[in-house]
């Protein structure tokens, strides 16, 4: 059995939050939310990590995440390109937002081999627990398809400043049964909720609900079904929505359940999530984190 392997997406634009969040500090020194994932993974039993990015910030990961965590783990990267597509197909002229995370999971998966493999975003925190169980699930699974997810409850991972995306899911006796991605939950006096109307109506959602934070592990025989989807994502997605449809993991992921091609085991994990979705929440996951630092969890400065 080979080591897992952990993939970071880090090709997002960025659009709601203002900037290149994959790599603003947050932390007393200069850490970034990635530098808490790297450092908690490295724990976990990681010893190599691919980053998905877009070829243009190359540089600005090279001088600000790579030196740190190299000292640990062993690190690569790979581009996600707009150009990266099925053949005999084209970008749609006028194009800019990149295909999506199964895409971005699909260009580091072709990089790996017989390897299974974590997915985590950059700009999410999970904490310790998360990597823990999702790479001992990686390493004590046999070869097939099971696959596992950490979900985390609805409650702990929504902010005060707008709407996220999140893949709401349905388990049952510990296995997902079935995931729809929910591009616009927020929290209302009532609750919380979301809206697939521009915020006409709204639809509620209980705080206990699981839903993914696009934590998976995945077996190295997903990557043909990324590569099949992705097809078919440009077969049907892309001619209806030339512009903005998205090949998302939690769609990929659902596929598979809906053909019975494999399973996927849910983790779950109480810690509550930090992220910068926009650039409001900054100021609380500073917070968050310098909490969790004066409560011994990790070290201040990280990187010692």
């Amino acid at each position: 059995m080979r080591e897992p392997v952990l993939v970071i997406l880090a090709a997002g634009m960025g659009s709601r939050y203002g900037g290149l969040k994959q790599i603003d500090p947050i932390g007393e020194y200069g850490e970034k939310i990635i530098d808490y994932s790297l450092y908690d993974a490295a724990r976990a039993g990681f010893k190599k990590a691919v980053f998905v990015i877009k070829e243009e910030l190359l540089s600005a990961f090279q001088e600000t995440v790579f030196p740190n965590v190299e000292k640990f783990m062993e690190v690569s990267y790979v581009f996600q390109k707009l150009t990266d597509i099925p053949e005999g197909f084209t970008v749609p002229e006028g194009r800019e937002k990149p295909w999506g995370t199964s895409h971005a999971t699909l260009v580091a998966a072709r990089t790996l081999g017989d390897a299974p493999y974590a997915v985590i975003n950059s700009d999410d925190f999970y904490g310790r627990e998360a990597f823990q169980k999702i790479y001992d699930f990686l390493k004590n699974a046999e070869d097939g398809t099971d696959c596992a997810m950490v979900g985390y409850y609805l409650k702990n991972t929504v902010t005060e400043h707008g709407t996220v995306s999140r893949g709401v899911c349905e388990v049952t006796e510990g296995k997902l049964t079935g995931i729809v991605e929910r591009l616009k939950i927020g929290k209302r006096e009532s609750g919380i909720a979301y809206t697939e109307d521009e915020g006409e109506t709204w639809t509620p959602l209980a705080d206990d609900t699981v839903v993914s934070m696009n934590l998976f592990g995945f077996p190295a025989g997903f990557t043909a079904i990324l590569e099949r989807e992705f097809l078919s994502f440009f077969r049907e997605n892309v001619q209806k929505n030339p512009m903005k449809a998205e090949f998302l993991l939690p769609f990929t992921v659902g596929s598979m359940i809906d053909g019975k091609e494999g399973s996927v085991t849910v983790l779950s994990s109480a810690d509550k999530w930090y992220g910068v979705t926009y650039k409001e929440d900054k100021e609380q996951v500073m917070a968050g984190i310098r909490s969790l630092t004066e409560q011994g969890l990790y070290p201040s400065p990280l990187w010692k």
